[in-house]
């Protein structure tokens, strides 16, 4: 396996969950990481979590003690699903997921001017009420200056028998801004799976690379054994039909991030399941996500290396990754459950891979 771990919060008593975490370059040279900590005794997606924050000043080798960024109000479920970036004024945005209901799910953008110091009250970055999954490290900046948020759009109704109704199968949906976060719109196009009678799964978690200026790769996790892959010609405005893609994988989600020297990283799980492959070991979900793999690409995402195993217990699961590149390497924070965890989701991890490492992939 690549690389060494640097940073592992397990769940503990009154913390049943670590994850979905995302990473930001200090002016100060250190490394912010933000994550979604969980409180209480219940670690599902819609139970009480924070966001909270610690600092590495040594390019990811260690990091200090976490300390709370925001709790939820008491009206609020939850806060979670963190990304991190730079403004164009030289704030930092962290944006995440406001968790309000059962039908009300949107991000939220707050900023500090001050490197994380203090932060302004939290704006929405997705104008109408709705159900919209955003994944961690997902909100992008394009070379245009548009900020793009790709979304997993999932339709709720209330039945005649006044229960709520939830419709698995997501459409991929952004919404953007022009004038660095301060005003937001719904993008006019989406994707969707077609024919979806299929699927149960529809486009779920999607996420979006920018190949070069203007033109866009969206990907999205499937139940069909592949990523499924469209394409922007526009900034994210309109997107070509869904297909399947190269990758591989479960129900589980891709990361993509391209690094300093051109090439691009994606980060999933390749092991699709297949018939008979546990979605549970000795008790503990896992999704089949596991391996954790990586694969490079030195042609702009037409082609890949073939994937090198980061992680690979079988009774592990391992997912929802950030990627920072940093001096020397690169870091992923990823979902690294396992035996005695209760689930793939319950254990954050940070995971330094040297740039020798990255050399060797071909």
């Amino acid at each position: 396996m690549l690389g060494t771990i640097a940073l592992d919060l397990p769940p503990l008593p009154g913390n049943p969950r670590n994850s979905e975490g995302a990473m930001l370059r200090l002016r100060s040279g250190g490394i912010l990481l933000a994550y979604s900590r969980f409180t209480g005794a219940d670690a599902a997606d819609d139970a009480r979590a924070e966001i909270w924050a610690a600092i590495s000043m040594d390019e990811g080798m260690h990091f200090g003690a976490p300390r709370c960024l925001f709790r939820p109000d008491p009206a609020e479920k939850n806060l979670m699903s963190v990304s991190l970036m730079r403004m164009a004024n030289g704030d930092i945005g962290l944006f995440y997921l406001l968790r309000r209901d059962d039908a009300d799910l949107r991000m939220v953008l707050r900023r500090s001017s001050d490197e994380g110091r203090s932060w302004s009250a939290a704006a929405m970055c997705m104008p109408a009420p709705g159900f919209y999954v955003v994944n961690n490290d997902r909100a992008v900046r394009l070379a245009s200056g548009r900020i793009y948020i790709p979304a997993a759009c999932h339709r709720r109704s209330v039945g005649e028998d006044g229960a709520l109704h939830y419709d698995s199968r997501s459409e991929f949906v952004g919404f953007c801004s022009d004038d660095d976060g301060r005003t937001w719109r719904e993008c006019e196009g989406k994707a969707v799976l077609a024919p979806m009678g299929c699927s149960r799964s529809g486009l779920q978690e999607p996420g979006v690379l920018e190949l070069r200026p203007g033109l866009l790769w969206g990907w999205a996790r499937t139940d069909l054994g592949r990523q499924y892959e469209c394409f922007s010609m526009d900034d994210g405005e309109h997107w070509t039909p869904a297909e399947p893609s190269r990758f591989t994988s479960p129900l589980s989600p891709l990361s993509a991030r391209r690094l300093p020297d051109g090439r691009v990283l994606a980060v999933y799980n390749p092991v699709p399941l297949y018939n008979g492959r546990p979605e549970r070991v000795g008790g503990v979900w896992t999704g089949g996500r596991t391996p954790l793999c990586i694969a490079l690409s030195g042609a702009d995402g037409r082609s890949f290396s073939a994937p090198v195993a980061v992680e690979e217990d079988a009774g592990s699961g391992y997912c929802y990754t950030a990627i920072l590149p940093v001096a020397g390497g690169v870091l992923l924070a990823y979902c690294a459950g396992g035996p005695g965890d209760g689930s793939c989701l319950a254990r954050l991890r940070i995971r330094r891979i040297s740039n020798r490492e990255l050399e060797g992939i071909r």
